[in-house]
């Protein structure tokens, strides 16, 4: 019986040629989040399966991980994503750290999805965190150094958009403005995470069981409220013009609090989001220590390459 020379399913093999554009993506990763005083760290590709049960969103929770049991009887993890293995490494020494910390990583994660343009089940993903500063510059900061990294790639601003929103203004609309209960509207800022990816019939059966209607959200919070004002004013002022508040941005994870932003290709042939973050300042409490305020962002190398693609900008070939 002969084996099959097909790597396993949404995963990658990587020949010289490839690996040139990879390392390329690596090295300017490296040299802009650098150039912002970004300190390094990594961890094993390991992890206990409760570490994401207790903050990661229900889809990759549910649906996504890879999971086994060891030869001890543990339910071992690979990892989805790296922000959780973070907050368990700096729960670990949080009284010996200085903080602010700037710290990125370049991990490898898996999400066992299907495999199609832009998602693979294995890829590389640059992480940026920025821990111990409560205030909107800490917020700038990190959207600055997400632009810095696309205007280092040769991107121009007309290339890409990013687009701010508020889990905070939108958890209270729902809440405090329309009576909803903290259950239903954490139930509705999932569905306008995936709504992008939704058919009409999709939208509209989850219009149904949610009763909201997904439109009327969005006239409704179409001004920015103040805090995110505080964020894009300043942004501005650096040259930053590519970017607007919107609130149908909410990004799929449990863990984020307040700001979140995505950063979306602008080219018809590629018209989908790169990358995102954003705020999340209450992750270490499940770890039984004191919060940190803490803004991030994850930016994986197989929707750069695609976007590097897309544009004829320089890859490293």
């Amino acid at each position: 019986m002969k084996l099959s020379t097909e790597s396993y399913k949404g995963v990658r093999d990587f020949y010289p040629e490839d690996m040139a554009i990879q390392n390329y993506i690596f090295s300017v990763w490296k040299k802009v989040v650098e150039s912002f005083g970004y300190a390094e760290y990594s961890a094993s590709i390991l992890e206990p399966a409760e570490l994401y049960r207790a903050k990661s969103g229900e889809e990759i929770v549910n649906e996504q991980m890879f999971t086994f049991i060891d030869r001890g009887g543990r339910e071992v993890a690979l990892r989805p994503e790296m922000t959780p293995s973070l907050a368990r490494m700096v729960a670990a020494r949080r009284k010996s750290l200085k903080f602010p910390l700037r710290w990125y990583s370049i991990p490898n994660v898996f999400r066992y999805e299907k495999p199609q343009h832009g998602r693979k089940r294995e890829h590389w993903q640059l992480n940026c965190d920025l821990m111990g500063i409560a205030g909107v510059e800490a917020d700038v900061e990190i959207i600055s150094l997400a632009h810095a990294i696309m205007k280092a790639f040769g991107a121009k601003d007309e290339d890409f958009e990013i687009k701010i929103g508020s889990r905070k203004f939108l958890n209270g609309l729902l809440v405090d403005e329309l009576g909803m209960h903290p259950e239903n509207a954490k139930k509705i800022i999932h569905a306008l995470d995936r709504l992008p990816k939704m058919s009409t019939e999709e939208v509209e059966a989850a219009e149904t069981e949610l009763n909201i209607s997904f439109e009327e959200i969005e006239k409704m919070s179409e001004e920015p409220p103040k805090d995110i004002n505080a964020i894009l004013v300043p942004l501005k002022k650096l040259g930053i013009s590519n970017v607007k508040f919107d609130p149908t941005v909410t990004r799929g994870f449990d863990y984020y609090t307040d700001m979140v932003f995505e950063v979306f290709d602008t080219s018809p042939e590629n018209n989908r989001s790169l990358f995102g973050g954003g705020r999340y300042d209450n992750l270490l409490e499940i770890f039984g220590v004191d919060p940190i305020p803490t803004v991030g962002f994850g930016m994986g190398d197989v929707t750069i390459r695609d976007f590097l693609l897309t544009h004829k900008l320089p890859c490293g070939k």
